[in-house]
């Protein structure tokens, strides 16, 4: 990118980030990046880190959420390239405990959950691309109804019990958004042998200089986090002191479970813009990224709209409504043009509380946008980040 394209990409999206940090419905603080195959073309950071606190900084610590799934599908991928993974063995071959769990078909008369053996096994494929049969009480009324009345807990506790759940179908009938990836973090610990955090900081956070990262925080990383915020109905933001990921969890989860800051998130989305390479060693192989990157659902699978059924933690949810988007390992693909300038078969996903990435390899450019409000799918904090991929393509042409 030229250095005219960069100043105008600087002050078109230093005034998205200021308008939206001031006025009724601003967001708390927000922190946005953006990189191309080299290093970052774009930092910003507005507001504060909680509201009447600190300000926002680009170091600021973030409760990254979902944005950990594609960090732990790169540990599994490495697996298969070391070939001691197989995607489509039984995932109980590699995380036993998988095996235990049942479909739930619905709930008796008085109120108990109906349960049968799956079908067939679920592989370690199927977990990836989510369709292993698990979903998330946010999103699943069945899972919702399990929380209420039999008291399934949720994700955030970081326990086992919250992902030793029923299967809401048989494996492989369908896509559904929900805690497989965690049970991925389960089979790459099954295979190494190590807790999940440490294989992430061996083969990916270690050769990517990616420091300021990890399921448990120090006290410097502390220090710096950033208090997830309560939008009201009347679009008022409440500090949620009380409420934070834990930092010593019982599992490490693979599907939500990171703390990091925005600058490190950036170096794993430019070693996917540069095939799999990284500052300190390589990552994953160049043809392990041109497979990985691509879509993989088999139809009738889709990717569908989110249902947020606990409006407290999510709205509806969707990128690109009309459009279809595919799944790949792991992140969504998008399978048209998409209207902010993301050309076909680019790559993204979001965090629970309003974090936003993509990564386009034709354009050899990403990004990543951070606030931390629930519920997801906040209408200031993700229309802020479409206006700011916007903006960065726009300052490409």
């Amino acid at each position: 990118m030229k250095d005219m394209q960069i100043e105008n990409l600087k002050t078109h999206c230093d005034s998205i980030l200021g308008n939206l940090s001031t006025g009724e419905t601003r967001v708390p603080g927000v922190v946005a990046m953006a990189t191309d195959r080299t290093g970052t073309i774009y930092s910003g950071q507005a507001g504060e880190r909680r509201i009447g606190g600190d300000p926002m900084t680009e170091d600021t610590v973030f409760a990254i959420f979902s944005t950990t799934k594609a960090i732990a599908g790169t540990t599994a991928l490495q697996c298969v390239e070391e070939g001691l993974l197989d995607l489509d063995a039984p995932a109980k071959e590699y995380a036993p405990a998988i095996g235990n769990l049942q479909v739930i078909e619905g709930f008796e008369a008085d109120g108990s959950p109906r349960l049968r053996a799956p079908k067939t096994d679920v592989t370690t494929r199927q977990l990836l691309l989510h369709t292993g049969g698990f979903g998330y009480d946010f999103f699943n009324e069945t899972y919702k109804r399990l929380a209420e009345a039999h008291g399934q807990p949720s994700v955030v506790t970081g326990s086992r019990a919250c992902i030793e759940t029923p299967m809401l179908f048989d494996p492989g009938e369908k896509w559904e958004y929900g805690t497989n990836m965690d049970w991925a973090g389960q089979v790459v610990e099954g295979v190494r042998g190590k807790r999940l955090g440490e294989v992430m900081r061996e083969r990916v956070f270690d050769p990517l200089g990616m420091e300021d990262i990890a399921f448990t925080r120090t006290d410097a990383m502390k220090a710096r986090t950033a208090t997830i915020h309560a939008r009201g109905e009347n679009g008022s933001l409440t500090p949620m002191d009380d409420f934070a990921l834990p930092d010593a969890p019982e599992v490490h989860m693979g599907g939500h479970g990171l703390y990091a800051t925005v600058p490190e998130y950036m170096k794993f989305i430019r070693m996917w813009l540069n095939d799999g390479d990284g500052p300190n060693g390589r990552v994953l192989k160049r043809e392990t990224v041109e497979w990985a990157v691509k879509g993989a659902l088999v139809p009738p699978q889709k990717v569908t709209m989110l249902p947020g059924v606990i409006p407290s933690l999510s709205n509806d949810a969707e990128f690109f409504p009309g459009q279809p988007k595919d799944w790949s390992y792991t992140f969504m693909v998008n399978s048209e043009d998409a209207p902010t300038g993301r050309p076909a078969g680019s790559i993204g996903w979001a965090g629970l509380a309003n974090s936003y990435y993509w990564i386009d390899r034709k354009n050899g450019i990403g990004g990543y946008w951070a606030t931390q409000i629930l519920p997801f799918a906040d209408a200031a904090s993700f229309t802020g980040y479409m206006d700011f991929e916007s903006a960065v393509y726009a300052a490409l042409k």
